[in-house]
């Protein structure tokens, strides 16, 4: 389980983890959250990479680490991706995330091996963050609860894709819809399925009107 070793380490205080939900998928903005905890005897328990939590215990967990955390909340919507690619758009979620913290942090432990340049503080790469320190734990899960949400929303606002359900992802169902209905304002047109996706559908309508 995570613990504070890494948090512990750390010669500057206050420590907060910084993680991102949302990479892969072919629609929807990449969520990133940084989280510190004040009084880290507080921290809920149970805190763990979101990957491994169901949807409940994702959600008990973020409403008690919004109790008892200093949370930011930081993302890059699908035009912003497009424009900068997903890695940079990722490494600007993480920045802003930082910066939209209402108690300035002095360092952050980042997930992964990328280390965002536009990042207000130093900080610290940690592979498997997630499964490591309890901040970055507590970040992945903001992100991931916050990302889930926009995306049920998405769902109302552009039925029949099944965004409440596969959150944006590359599933069969969703690629299904893709080809069938085209992609939506929120897709990724720089993702390769939405790309042929859209081609397609130029394809078709210009042969319609040809004929």
């Amino acid at each position: 389980m995570p613990d504070f070793l890494y948090e512990r380490r750390c010669a500057k205080t206050p420590v907060c983890g910084v993680d991102e939900a949302g990479r892969g998928p072919l629609a929807g903005p990449v969520v990133a959250a940084a989280v510190f905890f004040p009084d880290r005897k507080r921290r809920p328990r149970g805190l763990n990479d979101s990957k491994v939590l169901s949807h409940e215990q994702r959600e008990t967990l973020y409403a008690r680490i919004r109790e008892s955390a200093v949370v930011g909340v930081g993302m890059c919507d699908h035009q912003e991706i497009d424009q900068l690619n997903i890695y940079h758009a990722t490494m600007t979620a993480m920045a802003r995330a930082v910066s939209a913290l209402p108690e300035r942090a002095a360092f952050a432990l980042i997930d992964g091996n990328a280390r965002p340049a536009m990042l207000s503080c130093a900080c610290e790469t940690i592979i498997g963050g997630d499964g490591k320190s309890v901040s970055i734990a507590a970040a992945s899960i903001i992100a991931k609860v916050t990302r889930d949400r926009i995306m049920i929303e998405m769902d109302a606002v552009y039925p029949g894709y099944g965004f409440a359900s596969h959150k944006g992802y590359g599933c069969p169902s969703h690629k299904a819809a893709l080809t069938r209905l085209g992609p939506t304002p929120i897709h990724r047109r720089s993702f390769a399925p939405v790309r042929i996706a859209e081609e397609g559908q130029q394809a078709a309508f210009a042969f319609g009107k040809a004929i």
